[in-house]
């Protein structure tokens, strides 16, 4: 079925714009906002509305799939790309990849994608937010040419076997690291709470808070959580142990910190979600290959998790094969094309590093979605709840979703086997 029509409509996103470098310089809260002068270029304020881009493909049939652009919280850091405004490029989406995708066939997913993908306007690439919106639309758009999942196209494209069960969800807390984190025990998420664990306040100046806020995680997750439940415990630290042990560090004295916090986690696992952030990737990489050393030699088993400076599946690659991290974090509207993600996954197949397809709280509950069937095409090792930071939406949206597709599977595959036991008799 041809695609006749592209067409992007300025929207708002699930939570806001940061500036990052603001922040971890000391910006200090102003009720919501934040008080002081941003730092990163393109930014306002240090605190600003998230946006979106609605892409709505239309097929030959008249009908309309979508897709939504959207870029991370912390944009324009970590070697991102720079800040997504919405009314900037929508007009490069319905002139010239929209003159560049009309006339395709919506079943031709992959080939449409890498177009995409290498797709120049200036000479330039286009923003990793219009390919990763834009190509959710075009996987949307095979799905409802071929009248199937999302997850089936996508699995077809990376000639994968989809996950027969709910791939595990992370829920993110925000802020309001105990009443969401509570409400996750209550639901029984498997891996939570993320906390956002991003200044000194938060993780104390020797550390002290963080471990004490693990030790609640522990002591609260039995007494609300439902029998049998064995949460793995996952906090987001955007590099405030590296600051807080300064830099260069003492190797010994920050592994014993890692020693505390698993042992005010036990009996559960926990994972550190970037531990230190040393400006580059080359850096990053040395720095995180010689952490997990150390806690592999001290018998600590606190598995890190790769964040800044892992944004491209070309990063990805390079994490995964230096061995830096027990887990990366697939960024998935850093990777561009969400086939990119799913790529990006797979290449943690037979390596000792585990697929987190992550993103961001930034998105939209379209773009969520879609990463949903990445997920389950891919069987990552987890996907994040988003987008939002209240927790209950973003885990509806993403766990539902992949539950209503399992089920729709399900029902197919039933049907398929009576209708050939019937053709059988």
């Amino acid at each position: 079925m041809m695609i006749t029509g592209l067409y992007a409509t300025p929207g708002y996103s699930g939570f806001f714009f940061d500036d990052q470098r603001a922040i971890k310089q000391g910006a200090e809260h102003d009720g919501f906002t934040y008080e002081g002068v941003p730092v990163t270029d393109g930014f306002d304020e240090i605190r600003q509305a998230g946006e979106s881009i609605i892409v709505d493909v239309e097929l030959a049939d008249g009908t309309v799939v979508r897709g939504d652009c959207a870029a991370v919280q912390y944009s324009g850091a970590g070697g991102r790309d720079p800040l997504f405004q919405a009314e900037e490029y929508a007009p490069v989406i319905e002139v010239p990849v929209a003159d560049e995708l009309k006339g395709r066939d919506a079943t031709d997913f992959l080939e449409n994608a890498e177009l995409l993908e290498e797709m120049e306007v200036d000479g330039d690439r286009l923003h990793t937010a219009i390919r990763y919106g834009v190509s959710q639309a075009l996987l949307a758009a095979a799905a409802e040419a071929d009248n199937t999942t999302r997850t089936d196209v996508m699995a077809d494209a990376l000639d994968t076997e989809p996950a027969r069960e709910p791939v595990p969800v992370f829920g993110q807390s925000g802020d309001d690291r105990y009443n969401n984190t509570e409400k996750m025990f209550v639901k029984g998420v498997p891996v939570l709470p993320h906390a956002l664990i991003n200044s000194a306040e938060k993780i104390g100046e020797n550390g002290e808070t963080l471990v004490e806020y693990v030790e609640w995680l522990t002591e609260r997750s039995q007494e609300l959580g439902p029998d049998g439940y064995e949460p793995r415990f996952h906090i987001d630290v955007y590099g405030m142990i590296g600051e807080i042990f300064g830099a260069p560090y003492d190797r010994e004295e920050v592994v014993d910190y890692f020693a505390d916090l698993e042992a005010a986690a036990a009996p559960y696992p926990i994972q550190i979600e970037g531990p230190m952030d040393v400006g580059n990737r080359g850096k990053q990489i040395e720095a995180m290959v010689e952490l997990r050393e150390g806690l592999a030699d001290a018998g600590v088993s606190v598995d890190i998790v790769a964040d800044e400076w892992c944004n491209t599946f070309e990063d990805v690659q390079a994490f995964v094969d230096a061995e830096a991290a027990d887990l990366v974090q697939i960024k998935t509207p850093d990777l561009g094309g969400i086939h990119r993600s799913g790529q990006a996954v797979r290449y943690c197949e037979g390596t000792d590093t585990r697929a987190y397809l992550g993103g961001t709280c930034n998105e939209t509950e379209t773009s969520a979605r879609a990463c949903a069937h990445v997920a389950l095409a891919t069987n990552a090792a987890q996907v994040l709840a988003k987008p939002g930071m209240g927790f209950d939406e973003g885990y509806m949206i993403v766990e539902n979703e992949m539950r209503r597709t399992i089920a729709r599977r399900e029902r197919e595959e039933l049907t398929t086997d009576t209708d050939e036991i019937t053709a059988d008799d």
